[in-house]
């Protein structure tokens, strides 16, 4: 089949042809008995380890008219051709974007001229020529020498439909990379927003740090972990669902700020806001509290925000969201009586509470107490509510193991989260340092866990920890994937992660 052909062939609806598909699988053999005579001939493609080029694409655009009639070596991938007879126009991609190349026959010669010819969509090349415009007023290269460096055995998405099955793209993300420029953009992003969280958490004096991923122990928290074993210490072991104890045993040690950006796994359900794998940042700073936790998550979000879109006021899918300072702040008993009218200190006794939620259709979860009551009133009630930036605190200490009782009202802790278009986007406390406390905490914890049928164990070498004394300290955690999705307007999760945990198809 010859390039100039491969455009106009007519795929599925959906934009993609399965490898499965005679259709595919016929123009794979095309190709291979292409490369098989640049084989026989002593061009084999692959052999090429080096390729010296000096510009991108997007240096040559950006370098205009600057750099109008310099020569410059450039590489990258055929994403469409226009065949006039004896000249070629060819659109190349690369990581900055793409260019047009005009190829002649009286320029490379027609021998080279008739291999290029041979060429395929998806093929990767080099090619050296001068920078000029076009009459349309295209910046392109006008070429002098071309080079084969890697052969196409498959071929792409056709250009108008692209690759537009979700479930293919997160599967073949390759593929999806090449097609579809703007899901490029996005991991740019992403990457611009990691970098940016490590400057800012460096400028104040965080260090980072690097914890265990594999544990010993299952710890009494909520999240399910991935279990497996240790073949030498014949021991199993779990991947971690979070960073925290790990860090706080530094605070201990006498670091003052510390924090990792850290890949954790819980084995739990997904969804669009969900991955059994994910990326997180934790903090630990001593000497503070949860309000300096909440100053800092609101500077540090307000900073991305102009940073990464321009502008303190983004669009959320389709939806305005202003991530300027002053973020609303309401204790979870304020935002239940806001948006449900409930008095969370009208109840005298448990019993007041369960029996208003029975009355409203609330659903309590675990024990029949006020605390848990307040929490099933705000998740049905308030959640949904909360689209700006908004830090609820003062969380029941029923449902917060690791933070600190507040000293006005012990039935609370010092904890917050923090919502953005209605999803919980982070996590904090002034941090529990009483080792007592901690103990009982976790024994109630492991005792709820072992009711369920799971395995579950006090850590007590944070215990340990604890007793040789932590400072008062504040903590805070927040999901990268999350804030992604937010800076680059993704619907889903899998939209921001490269690489996201997907079913195996059964063959």
């Amino acid at each position: 089949m010859s390039l100039e052909n491969n455009n106009i062939n007519t795929p599925p609806q959906s934009g993609e042809q399965p490898p499965e598909t005679p259709g595919v699988q016929n123009e794979k053999e095309q190709r291979k008995k292409k490369l098989a005579e640049l084989i026989g001939s002593g061009r084999n493609p692959y052999e090429n380890v080096k390729f010296e080029k000096d510009s991108s694409s997007g240096e040559i655009k950006d370098g205009f008219p600057e750099n109008e009639n310099k020569t410059v070596t450039a590489a990258g991938r055929i994403l469409s051709r226009r065949d006039m007879g004896k000249a070629n126009f060819i659109d190349i991609a690369d990581s900055s974007g793409r260019i047009q190349c005009y190829v002649k026959i009286d320029d490379i010669g027609e021998d080279s001229f008739e291999e290029f010819k041979k060429w395929d969509i998806g093929d990767i090349i080099g090619v050296r020529g001068f920078v000029f415009k076009t009459r349309r007023g295209e910046i392109s290269i006008h070429a002098k020498n071309l080079i084969l460096l890697s052969k196409s055995l498959l071929p792409l998405p056709e250009k108008f439909h692209g690759l537009r099955d979700t479930d293919l793209r997160y599967r073949q993300r390759y593929v999806d990379l090449i097609v579809n420029p703007e899901v490029k953009e996005t991991f740019i992003k992403r990457s611009r927003i990691l970098s940016e969280i490590r400057a800012f958490l460096d400028s104040k004096g965080f260090i980072e740090v690097e914890t265990p991923v594999l544990h010993t122990l299952e710890i009494g928290a909520a999240a399910r972990p991935f279990i497996t074993h240790h073949n030498t210490l014949d021991i199993p072991m779990y991947l971690r669902i979070e960073t925290e104890l790990h860090l706080k045993r530094l605070i201990v040690g006498g670091f003052e700020k510390v924090y990792e950006v850290g890949r954790v796994f819980r084995n739990e359900g997904m969804d669009i806001k969900h991955n059994p794998e994910f990326t997180m940042v934790e903090l630990y700073q001593a000497y503070t509290d949860y309000h300096g936790m909440m100053d800092l998550a609101e500077e540090l979000y307000t900073a991305l925000a102009r940073s990464i879109c321009g502008s303190e006021v983004i669009e959320y899918q389709g939806v305005t969201i202003n991530m300027a300072s002053p973020w609303k702040r309401l204790t979870m008993a304020e935002a239940v009586f806001l948006h449900a009218g409930v008095d969370y200190y009208s109840w005298e006794t448990d019993r007041d509470a369960i029996r208003e939620a029975e009355e409203r259709g609330v659903k309590v979860e675990g024990e029949p107490t006020k605390g848990n009551a307040l929490i099933a009133f705000f998740e049905k009630y308030v959640e949904d509510k909360l689209i700006q930036p908004t830090f609820i605190y003062d969380y029941p200490v029923e449902n917060s193991p690791l933070a600190k009782r507040k000293k006005s009202n012990p039935a609370f802790t010092e904890r917050f989260e923090f919502f953005i278009f209605n999803r919980e986007m982070g996590n904090a406390f002034s941090e529990l340092n009483d080792p007592i406390d901690q103990r009982a905490r976790f024994e109630k914890q492991v005792s709820e866990k072992t009711a369920l049928g799971i395995k579950a164990e006090v850590d007590e070498d944070f215990i340990n920890a604890l007793e040789y004394g932590m400072p008062p300290t504040g903590g805070l955690g927040f999901g990268v994937d999350r804030l992604v999705m937010l800076l680059t307007d993704s619907a889903s999760i899998r939209d921001v992660l490269l690489f996201p945990t997907m079913k195996s198809i059964e063959r």
